[in-house]
């Protein structure tokens, strides 16, 4: 897998399909990274798509260039990230499907490069537009990891056992059976990433005011909390089965845009549409980011 060294990081990514061809912007979410699109990949090259999937701060093949860089994870942090790529790559424009962590990612690239992204599809995790309130009840249970991560013992037991921690995701996050030991297992090597957990413990932290964003990218988190709506065309994926974010959670999604707009729910699929219906993710997303060219 090739780098590019931005400011601060050498970025692992795959850059796949015709050369010429317009570009799509892939986005992993957590715990996972860029393998969730490589049965997505292949089908959006066959559809004349550019594809260029980079693996986030903190994971997998991803260094950061200085130990002095603080490990920040916070959203907007990570988008400045991936348009200072994409710059050094010479992509002037683009769409963007993200997931989890991604998905937030996308919808930021929108509102702070609208003149570059052209549409993005969302998966498994509702726009934060606006801002984020707090969740109601049902859904912080739902999200007890989050606030785990914020105590002093939660974090400790993350660096105790950070691929339990995510294990315990992927067994929760969607119907049981999904997936075996030997795929997580695989994917668990991006987590050794000696960053993996203070970029995580970070970004938790950070998105609900117990540990400060990264200075750099405040313009960013300001102007996302301004914006209340979006009108660039749209797609949501939502798993009828997400243990995290269910269907009640995005269920009024659709009023942060306004433009065309899109949410697909997927019968018996948790949170990981991408690795659990490829087959049926895959032939959406071509049809979304073909038709305006």
């Amino acid at each position: 897998m090739p780098t590019v060294k931005t400011s601060l990081l050498a970025i692992a990514y795959r850059d796949d399909g015709p050369p010429d061809g317009p570009v799509v912007l892939l986005l992993h979410g957590w715990p996972d990274d860029s393998s969730t699109w490589d049965a997505i990949i292949p089908v959006l090259n066959d559809a004349g798509l550019r594809t260029i999937a980079p693996t986030t701060r903190g994971f997998g093949a991803t260094r950061f260039l200085s130990v002095d860089t603080p490990r920040s994870g916070n959203t907007t942090r990570l988008i400045l990230d991936t348009i200072e790529m994409l710059d050094l790559l010479g992509v002037s424009s683009f769409s963007v499907a993200g997931h989890d962590w991604g998905s937030n990612m996308a919808e930021g690239l929108a509102v702070g490069w609208p003149d570059r992204a052209n549409r993005i599809a969302m998966l498994s995790t509702p726009s934060r537009l606006g801002g984020i309130p707090n969740p109601p009840f049902w859904h912080a249970r739902l999200q007890w990891y989050h606030w785990f991560q914020a105590t002093k013992r939660g974090a400790q037991a993350v660096r105790d056992d950070h691929r339990g921690f995510a294990r315990i995701m992927w067994e929760t996050w969607s119907p049981e059976g999904w997936f075996d030991d030997d795929a997580f297992n695989k994917v668990a090597t991006s987590f050794d990433n000696p960053d993996w957990i203070e970029v995580t413990l970070h970004s938790y932290r950070a998105r609900w005011g117990e540990a400060e964003p990264d200075p750099s990218s405040k313009w960013l988190d300001e102007k996302i909390q301004a914006t209340k709506t979006l009108a660039l065309p749209t797609l949501y994926f939502q798993g009828e089965r997400d243990g995290v974010n269910p269907p009640k959670a995005s269920e009024n999604v659709a009023e942060k845009f306004t433009g065309p707009f899109e949410r697909i729910v997927l019968p018996g699929v948790g949170h990981f549409p991408t690795r659990e219906a490829p087959a049926a993710v895959a032939p959406r997303l071509v049809k979304h980011f073909r038709s305006e060219f």
